[in-house]
């Protein structure tokens, strides 16, 4: 058990090096630290964007940072309450700028070859790979899609391309041209590797480009499937906007105030999903994973706010049975998907959506099980109605062998799934965001700590008893840094040991920003 001596705010002593810890330097500041960070100001708080810009940069080669353990505060306590399509050498070359470093910094000229940022590892640190794409995009701010990870390969869709990096190496196994942009994906594909993209009507960028166009892809191989017009009865004008989820072989479609199913395997529509309330309660938003198919309703019963509500339902995904119905309190809805299993989620406050939100938990049949307020911890990652107008992911907080895990700009902690207590968490004196992958044991969680602008991010496993008692998992590279910051607050997957980040957003306007982005960005230990 922590020390309950030990409080959620007090700055613990100075921190010592971990015993085996590799971020342990012999000369690299006080405590074996490495050297004080420039302070740089907070990141925006957008949930779901690209990290903040690249402030400061040096060349590549010429970076030298002694290592050292990321001095956190002590914990927090509360007492107990394939075949390949295409293939390219490897990812290099330059992409699209972004970034604007401070006066006097260098420019990075190119994104570094795998090569160059392997020649450029210091001793300790993880292996790395960084692609490149060098597609060309609208100048304009692009979204880059759900991250999915399917055999040996991480697949994602930018702009009218849908590419497959190997994890192993990040060489390109292949690529999608399609004929318009990709507008929508689901943050899962089918057990098999296969999901459905949304494309715009019309190959242009001009306003007024519906999202209905869905072709299926098989992410092993590379190949397309079936493509049909999403179904759009009544006003077409709705589909501007979808949400997907893939449930097992069903693929559910949310657009304007209705939900729509098909079949995975042929496109084939299978049912929708009706509204309620004689017409007062629409289908808002679907969620998918394994074979659950979870439907969020929005109940507009007035034109004040304090009086409508959100229910949630489960569904049969093959035939569209309710399997449950869980009703928000009146003058709230629903926020964000935290779990699918067990069904975790926050509230909002219609009348103060921004900073008035709760965490409800679910039990199996869709009983209420507790709801309890996270933001005296200061936790903020997935509240309110700014965490994306998604119902899923929400990256920042997930749950796993009874932890609920949230992370934020400067906190990680752990609460009990059931009762909603506060068990653990740790608090960094300095301005980095710190992420839950996932829970190890029941007690630990392995935690990925962004990058700033001045040092890498790293990996840790982190426990009930705080700062100081870290493991370090993976030493993320000096020499990928800068981008590393660049994807902050961007798509994170972890699997087998390694870890794979992107971006959410990138600028396709080339005399916007001198320095240039990266397509995709991994860690993993030992040698590449």
């Amino acid at each position: 058990m922590p020390d309950p001596q030990q409080p959620w705010y007090a700055p613990g002593p100075p921190q010592q090096p971990v015993p085996g810890n590799p971020y342990a330097s012999e000369g690299g500041g006080p405590q074996g630290f490495g050297p004080p960070t420039v302070p740089t100001p907070p990141p925006p708080r957008r949930r779901f964007g690209r990290g903040p810009v690249v402030a400061a940069v040096v060349a590549l080669v010429l970076v030298v940072v002694a290592g050292g353990v990321y001095a956190l505060s002590d914990q927090w306590r509360d007492e107990p309450a394939k075949p390949v399509a295409k293939e390219s050498p490897g990812p290099s070359g330059s992409a699209s700028p972004s970034g604007t470093p401070a006066a006097g910094a260098p420019e990075l000229s190119h994104i570094p070859t795998t090569a160059e940022v392997s020649a450029a590892r210091k001793p300790g640190e993880s292996s790395a790979w960084i692609a490149d794409d060098k597609a060309d995009i609208p100048k304009q701010i692009n979204k880059v899609h759900d991250l999915w990870i399917v055999g040996d390969v991480a697949v994602q869709a930018l702009h009218r391309k849908v590419t497959a990096y190997r994890l192993s190496d990040g060489a390109e196994v292949w690529n999608i041209d399609l004929p318009s942009s990709v507008c929508e994906t689901p943050a899962n594909p089918t057990p098999d590797g296969k999901v459905v993209v949304f494309r715009h009507e019309r190959p242009d960028n001009e306003r007024g480009n519906r999202c209905n166009q869905m072709q299926m892809i098989d992410l092993k191989t590379g190949k397309q499937g079936w493509h049909k017009k999403l179904d759009e009865p009544g006003d077409e004008d709705s589909t501007f906007i979808v949400y997907s989820a893939i449930s097992g072989d069903v693929l559910s479609v949310a657009r304007g105030q209705r939900a729509v199913t098909y079949r995975m395997g042929d496109g084939s529509k299978l049912y929708d999903v009706p509204s309620e309330k004689k017409g007062a309660c629409f289908p808002d938003d679907v969620a998918g994973g394994a074979a659950r198919l979870l439907v969020t309703t929005k109940c507009m019963i007035s034109l004040d706010r304090s009086k409508n509500y959100s229910q949630v339902r489960e569904l049969d995904p093959r035939t569209g049975k309710v399997l449950w119905q869980y009703r928000t309190k009146t003058g709230w809805s629903f926020g964000s998907l935290i779990s699918m299993d067990p069904v975790v989620f926050t509230t909002y406050n219609n009348e103060d959506s921004a900073t008035d939100w709760r965490i409800t938990v679910l039990d199996p049949g869709g009983k209420h099980r507790v709801t309890f307020d996270a933001r005296g911890k200061g936790f903020e990652e997935c509240g309110g109605d700014g965490s994306g107008g998604e119902m899923q992911p929400c990256r920042g907080a997930g749950v796993g062998k009874g932890l609920i895990m949230l992370g934020g700009a400067q906190q990680v902690g752990a609460y009990d799934v059931k009762t909603g207590t506060f068990l653990w968490g740790i608090k960094s004196d300095e301005l980095r965001r710190l992420y839950p992958l996932r829970a190890e044991d029941g007690k630990s969680m392995l935690i990925y700590e962004a990058a700033t602008s001045s040092r890498p991010g790293r990996t840790f496993l982190m426990g009930p008893r705080g700062a100081g008692t870290e493991t370090n998992v993976v030493k993320h590279p000096v020499a990928t840094a800068p981008w590393e910051y660049e994807m902050s607050m961007g798509h994170t997957a972890y699997v087998d040991g390694r870890l794979v980040l992107t971006s959410t957003i990138v600028s396709g306007d080339e005399n916007r920003k001198p320095v240039r982005e990266a397509r995709m960005l991994s860690f993993a230990p030992g040698a590449p």
